[in-house]
């Protein structure tokens, strides 16, 4: 089996030009001689384009920072010291039509979606010319994660840049979705957005379509910096939790687990911080970021961040974690730098054994999660006992719950437990902002004045904020339309 790997690649996938985005929507450029629109025609070029792919999903405008911290800075889970101005406009629902997260995500979003829809139509133009079983195996397998990496793309960009599809049984399919692309854009054609319905039905066709070249191909790579079919199980069960389909992300989430490998999950301080040692040392992953302490985003870092960029556990998360929960293993504080005006964070699951926390990598794709959608999807179908069942295994890292008799035994009750168990798991891995969104429930957000903390605004629904489109894609003229009014989804300060 063939592993190309980001660090080792990367550069030259770049200089190769083999997956570009210009001034204007997804515009097609020319690096180091080489068209990316022709260059893609061995599998060699494929598996470099495909690396290049990953390294635009890595780098720190999209999940190897920016998309990931979007789900976490916007929500109840964070603390901002203000020691320095770090999209502390979206910690505080000020956005604009400028803010830099957003554009850069946006940018960065369609980056990987223009060099997965590159990969995927020259392999299905090569494919009929193959008559090797190996050659045509690594091209399955390299498209397989061509529509994983689409996916993956269009959930972030849906996400944050439309309204959340479903928001407690309400149905939003029919607002402006996103951009899709099936066949590569160039810098002069005019575009136009889906819907959020047709948006997610094309997620599901990626995903799919990427398991079934998985099968096809029979092969794919051990390592987890890669898609594989456990992480677009993992994936598909995301969405399906989004659209409200319970029995598919329930079904989709307990198949990500086998794939993976998974069973259970570790409950002692000692093996919950050695699953944040670094890269592959998190063993409840299935997809995670080749970010290490040779190739790192420094400053730009996630795990910057959350240090000395002044990012921390909000009051509200500290005060729902009990003191002895094995997950506050990897919690630390400057106790020389930081005061109890301007709480310093040491990383968290960032820090890792360097104990720098610009070395750490995002885990995008894990275990617990799947743990926790499983319990919501069978609440949701009036399945009480296995809802516990698959909440006690993420629940039980706190050591006064041991048994499914320590979790509120009513629906109301259990679904309340969950809810607030999903931001004690999955703090620092982006999915709150996107939780509180389809649930339609109010939050305080805004945090001010620590160590006596106000909230600047309470009970916010931040169902109804619905972020901008970029300013600089709107001015392109290439078709794609502004969310209207989407300041009065905003709060005034």
């Amino acid at each position: 089996m063939k592993t190309i790997y980001i660090k080792s690649l990367a550069a030259l996938v770049l200089a190769g030009g083999m997956a570009s985005c210009g001034d204007k929507f997804l515009e097609s450029d020319m690096f180091g001689q080489v068209d990316s629109s022709t260059a893609l025609d061995n599998i060699d070029n494929i598996g470099y384009a495909l690396n290049g792919s990953y390294y635009a999903l890595t780098y720190y405008k999209f999940a190897g920072t920016e998309a990931t911290f979007w789900g976490d800075v916007a929500s109840d889970l964070p603390y901002w010291n203000q020691k320095s101005a770090h999209f502390n406009d979206l910690y505080q629902f000020q956005p604009t039509e400028t803010s830099v997260l957003p554009r850069e995500v946006w940018e960065y979003g369609y980056k990987v979606i223009d060099s997965a829809t590159r990969i995927i139509t020259a392999g299905e133009a090569m494919a009929p010319t193959l008559s090797n079983d190996e050659e045509l195996s690594t091209l399955n397998r390299y498209m397989a994660e061509a529509h994983a990496l689409r996916a993956y793309a269009e959930l972030v960009l849906v996400n944050g840049f439309a309204h959340q599809v479903k928001v407690d049984g309400k149905d939003y399919s029919d607002q402006p979705g996103i951009v899709l692309v099936s066949t590569p854009v160039g810098p002069n054609d005019k575009v136009s957005r889906s819907t959020v319905g047709q948006t997610y039905a094309a997620i599901e066709n990626n995903l799919s379509k990427a398991l079934e070249l998985f099968d096809a191909a029979g092969d794919w790579s051990s390592e987890r910096v890669f898609f594989t079919p456990a992480s677009v199980k993992g994936l598909q069960a995301r969405v399906y939790l989004y659209e409200e389909k319970w029995n598919e992300a329930r079904e989709a989430a307990k198949e990500a687990l086998s794939l993976g490998g998974i069973s259970g999950l570790v409950d002692t301080p000692e093996a919950y911080k050695a699953l944040y040692a670094g890269g592959g040392s998190n063993t409840e992953s299935l997809f995670y970021l080749a970010i290490d302490a040779q190739t790192n985003w420094s400053a730009y870092s996630l795990g910057t961040l959350w240090s000395s960029y002044g990012y921390s556990p909000s009051p509200w998360l500290q005060s729902v974690m009990a003191d002895d929960d094995c997950r506050r293993a990897v919690w630390g504080w400057d106790e020389v730098q930081g005061t109890p005006t301007t709480p310093i964070f040491k990383g968290g699951k960032f820090t890792g054994t360097s104990g720098n926390p610009a070395y750490g990598t995002c885990y995008l794709i894990n275990a617990p999660e799947m743990y926790l959608i499983q319990s919501e999807a069978a609440l949701k179908l009036g399945d009480l006992e296995a809802a516990a069942t698959a909440l006690l295994e993420v629940a039980k890292r706190n050591p006064a719950i041991s048994t499914t008799a320590d979790l509120p035994a009513d629906k109301d009750g259990l679904y309340s437990f969950l809810k607030e168990e999903r931001a004690r798991e999955l703090f620092q891995e982006g999915h709150r902002l996107w939780d509180l969104r389809r649930w339609g429930k109010g939050c305080n957000v805004y945090a001010v004045g620590a160590p006596n903390v106000k909230w600047t605004f309470s009970n916010l629904n931040v169902s109804d904020c619905v972020f901008p489109i970029p300013v600089d894609e709107i001015n392109t003229k290439a078709g794609v339309t502004q969310n209207e009014g989407w300041e009065s989804t905003f709060p005034n300060l």
